[in-house]
């Protein structure tokens, strides 16, 4: 609970806190990894540290948080804060990290803001922080709790069962864990920290969706190749992924964690809606293998959209997956169909009365579309459970239509790649 006094200051100068924030956490980054470059060493992305997008999403957190605790000074922002405290203990991060970022982040406040910052504000904008942080150390310590690991110990070896090629520039490894032991427990749509040792000597680490059934002893990740853009360079980890990771060789994985997950037993028969884009697709091939596996009844609708069937990853499994399950049916879209598909979209349609699945049952099957995804038309069922996951403007785009066909936003889960620059309240 924020207290009556610090919530009238932190409400005075919100907005000028806010208006700076960009710079402030310039800055905080700017001496921490000054002071304490082992931060560096598998813990923090260099990569959104160099395009800023880290920075930003620190910022949007903070300015987020202090929003909620003026709306409502008794509760505190579930999703915001449950979303942090998964991707911190994928990445290790233990309770005396705090207090090195409060440090280097009220140094930042200081500079930036000068004389603005008087004891009654830096003591109010201290309970803000470390309310936030009370809330993120409890949550994390519960989740590695749950992941059955030492707060902070998250890393095991796991060995490379096969390299598969998806795409031109996307790749699948199966892997099994190196000590022999059971895999950890996962739930379908969780994703794992991927530690990696860098030409310079550097540890980085990276984040990828479980793609396969987490329900046995192996996983899968599927890895898309990050190409330079805009003067951004080649994403570094999944260059190294690329080209010098192949079968029989190790990776460091983290142990699951995730917030947008497939709830498994609960509401067992509720409908599924799984919507994604490009490389978005990997944890909806998660969950939607996963129900295959337990051999669900649920009614399941799988929305892709991708630029051409050459593009689109798992895309043969998917089909599969859907002819397995009785209850789904899949449309996917693609701004560039291949001259084929015309023909494969015909006969697709045409074969989809006639499907039969393995319980007698006829299906839908999958629908090919050209263009950008449309949900105009669809029949989207009400109680559904929606879960979302692609670039930024698309999940922007496809929620705004989710919405006005009637889906409550409370039922829109979604994943995002990266630092979320993307606020619920979006």
């Amino acid at each position: 609970m924020l207290s009556e006094e610090s919530a009238a200051v932190v409400r005075a100068t919100l907005p000028a806190v806010a208006g700076a924030l960009d710079e402030i956490t310039t800055r905080f980054y700017g001496a921490m990894f000054r002071d304490r470059p082992e931060l560096l060493d598998g813990m923090f992305n260099r990569g959104n540290q160099a395009s800023g997008a880290q920075r930003r999403a620190l910022a949007g957190s903070i300015a987020g948080f202090a929003t909620a605790l003026l709306d409502d000074p008794d509760t505190r922002p579930d999703t915001l804060l449950d979303r942090i405290a998964h991707k911190h203990a994928a990445v290790g991060v233990t309770d005396d990290q705090y207090t090195i970022v409060h440090k280097y982040l009220f140094g930042a406040i200081a500079e930036v803001l000068g004389d603005a910052v008087t004891p009654e504000v830096a003591a109010a904008w201290d309970e803000v922080y470390w309310l936030m942080a009370g809330a993120l150390i409890g949550r994390e310590a519960r989740l590695y709790q749950d992941a059955g690991v030492t707060p902070g110990e998250v890393w095991r070896p796991w060995t490379v069962v096969e390299r598969r090629t998806e795409t031109p520039d996307t790749v699948s490894f199966l892997l099994r864990p190196a000590d022999g032991g059971p895999a950890p427990r996962a739930r379908a749509g969780q994703y794992v920290s991927v530690r990696v040792r860098m030409a310079d000597g550097v540890r980085q680490v990276r984040q990828y969706s479980l793609s396969s059934d987490p329900g046995d002893g192996l996983r899968r990740i599927t890895v898309k190749r990050v190409a330079a853009a805009e003067g951004t360079p080649d994403g570094e980890v999944s260059t190294l992924l690329h080209e010098q990771v192949s079968a029989g060789d190790e990776l460091t994985l983290s142990a699951p964690f995730g917030d947008v997950f497939l709830d498994e037993p609960a509401d067992a028969g509720s409908p599924v809606v799984l919507v994604s884009a490009g490389i978005g697709c990997t944890p909806m091939t998660g969950i939607l293998a996963h129900l295959a596996a337990v051999d669900s009844t649920r009614p399941v609708l799988v929305l892709h959209a991708d630029r051409s069937p050459a593009d689109h990853a798992l895309r043969a499994e998917t089909r599969a997956l859907v002819d397995r399950l009785p209850g789904a049916r899949a449309v996917c879209w693609y701004e560039h169909p291949e001259p084929a598909e015309a023909t494969e979209a015909i006969e697709a349609a045409e074969a989809s009365q006639q499907v039969e699945r393995a319980d007698g049952a006829e299906g839908a099957g999958t629908e090919f579309r050209s263009g950008l995804m449309d949900l105009d038309g669809l029949e989207l069922a009400q109680d559904a459970t929606v879960f979302l996951c692609g670039p930024l403007p698309f999940m922007r785009a496809v929620r705004g239509q989710l919405l006005a066909a009637g889906i409550p936003a409370r039922s829109i889960r979604y994943e995002v790649f990266g630092p979320d620059l993307w606020l619920p309240a979006s």
